[in-house]
């Protein structure tokens, strides 16, 4: 008994000693790969990502709307003495006539050669529903303004987009005017997409110097 105890003491000497916790930490790197994300738990809020279904519902309606009263607009008003006999909504205020605008608003570049009016308005038309869509995305939670501003934008820029595209030239029927110091005052004849561009404009420009700016972060003590 007392010499196999001897032995087993001996190979317990002669084997490696037990590692010591300060020794194993020194230099090796820890496999951290089954703790939990930073920022990650449960409890973690997803970041904001705005509805791409409103935008493209709201989009296509406000285009839907434009196309559709243009459409009527040149069945019911387009002929030879229209501009005459307007559809009279509000006498002395406001009608339906015909109008063919070939420049932007106010007429803008409407005496420009096509080949370089047309290019530029289309151009100018994609950047802008490129910039709508940008913006869209990076959207806050409360910046309900502009959430509703930019389908609208972005629905009347299609609508006059797809004018262009068709005619080279943008149908508006809309006209508003008022007597005024013994002479009629006239607005420039408009359409659905403009209203639709004013409105959600509008409606961007009270989220940007309204209660809709993102909140400034906060800093902890």
């Amino acid at each position: 008994m007392t010499d196999f105890d001897t032995t087993s003491e001996g190979a317990t000497q002669s084997g490696s000693p037990p590692e010591r916790p300060e020794e194993v930490d020194q230099g090796l790197p820890r496999d951290d790969s089954s703790a939990p994300a930073r920022g990650a738990g449960p409890g973690t809020a997803a970041p904001y990502r705005p509805s791409y279904v409103f935008l493209g519902v709201v989009s296509a309606v406000t285009l839907a709307l434009d196309i559709g009263s243009k459409l009527w607009a040149e069945k019911r008003l387009d002929g030879p003495d229209a501009y005459f006999h307007p559809v009279v909504l509000i006498k002395g205020n406001l009608d339906f006539v015909l109008a063919k605008n070939r420049g932007g608003a106010w007429g803008l570049l409407q005496d420009t050669p096509e080949y370089v009016r047309r290019p530029f308005f289309l151009l100018v038309s994609a950047l802008a529903i490129t910039f709508i869509v940008s913006l869209y995305r990076r959207l806050a939670p409360n910046q309900s303004a502009l959430r509703c501003g930019l389908p609208l934008v972005l629905g009347g820029a299609l609508g006059n987009l797809f004018d262009r595209i068709r005619y080279s030239y943008v149908i508006d029927f809309i006209h508003a005017h008022m007597t005024w110091g013994g002479r009629d005052h006239s607005w420039p004849t408009f359409n659905v997409a403009d209203i639709a561009i004013c409105v959600g404009v509008g409606l961007m420009a009270i989220d940007m110097f309204g209660g809709g700016q993102k909140p400034k972060p906060r800093h902890a003590p």
